[in-house]
C-alpha cells in the first residue's frame, strides 16, 4: 500500500499540463552518497539497492537507508555507464546506457549471473510482474521479456495530445508507472496499458531553495517502501535521500 494524505493537494492542472499535478510531504530525509551519480532506485524486501552511472564509476550498490552507507558495491567495466534497475524473482536486473548490455545479478550475492542484449539506449527499468518495463530517453515505454530481455510491445507515452520525453527513472506502483522526466522536478503516473499519463507529482521543494544546485544534479531515483507505504527519491549527486508521501484526491489509497 502506498501512503496518501488527503488535504493541500494542487489537483488544477499545471501550466501546460493536461493531466492534473499532485503534491508530496517530506516525511524523512537521509544522507546520501553525493558522489553518486544515481541512474535507478528500488527496494526489495527491505533492502535498498541503487545503481549508479558514469564511466569509469558505474556501479550496482546495497545501501543502508537511514545513514547512506554503502554495505556492498559491484563495479561495472569502464566502458559501460549504468543504468536503471529492478527486482525480479532473486536477480536485480541492471540496464546500461550505450553499451547494448543489461546484466542479471543474484540478489544476495550482487554476483552477476548473464547478459542480455539491449536495442538502443537503456534509461529506466522496472516491472508489473509479467514484463520488464524499460524507458530508453524517448516518450515511449518497452515491454521486455523476462526470459531473454526481447522487445514484445512498446506505448508512447502521451499526456493529452503532447507526447511526454525524456522518460527515465521507473517505479511500478499500484498498476501504474511512475517516471522521472529528465531535467523536471516532477514525477509522471501512466497507464501502461496505453501511456496515458494520469497525472504528476510536484517534488521541486525538495532540494533546499538557498543551496545552489549544479547542473548534473537532477532529480533522478524513485522506490516504494511497501512496508511503511512511502516513496523514496533522490537525485544525480545528491547528498540527501527523500522518504515521501503523496497528496491523492480522488483515487483513494493505492495498493
Amino acid at each position: 500500500m502506498i501512503a496518501l494524505f488527503l488535504g493541500g493537494a494542487s489537483v488544477e492542472a499545471a501550466q501546460g499540463f493536461a493531466a492534473p499535478m499532485a503534491s508530496a510531504r517530506i516525511v524523512a530525509r537521509y544522507p546520501h552518497d553525493a558522489d553518486a551519480f544515481t541512474q535507478g532506485l528500488v527496494m526489495a524486501d527491505g533492502v535498498l539497492y541503487e545503481s549508479t552511472g558514469g564511466y569509469g564509476e558505474s556501479s550496482l550498490r546495497r545501501v543502508e537507508l537511514e545513514t547512506g552507507r554503502v554495505l556492498e558495491r559491484v563495479d561495472l567495466p569502464a566502458q559501460w555507464f549504468g543504468e536503471g534497475i529492478t527486482d525480479w524473482n532473486d536477480e536485480l536486473i541492471q540496464l546500461t546506457w550505450r553499451a547494448g548490455v543489461g546484466v542479471r545479478y543474484a540478489r544476495a550475492t550482487l554476483r552477476p549471473r548473464a547478459r542480455f542484449a539491449i536495442a538502443g539506449e537503456g534509461w529506466g527499468l522496472t516491472h508489473d510482474g509479467r514484463h520488464w518495463i524499460m524507458s530508453d530517453g524517448s516518450a515511449e515505454l518497452r515491454f521486455l521479456d523476462p526470459v531473454d530481455g526481447r522487445e514484445r510491445k512498446r506505448v508512447r507515452v502521451m499526456d493529452g495530445d503532447r507526447p511526454v520525453r525524456r522518460l527515465n527513472e521507473l517505479e511500478f506502483i499500484a498498476g501504474e508507472v511512475w517516471a522521472n522526466v529528465w531535467y523536471q522536478d516532477h514525477l509522471v503516473r501512466i497507464d501502461p496499458a496505453d501511456g496515458r499519463v494520469l497525472g504528476y507529482v510536484d517534488l521541486s521543494h525538495l532540494w533546499p531553495d538557498d543551496q545552489r544546485r549544479r547542473h548534473e544534479q537532477v532529480l533522478n531515483g524513485i522506490a516504494v517502501d511497501r512496508e511503511k507505504g512511502h516513496l523514496l527519491v533522490t537525485g544525480k549527486r545528491w547528498p540527501w535521500l527523500f522518504r515521501v508521501q503523496v497528496a491523492d484526491e480522488g483515487r483513494g489509497d493505492s495498493e
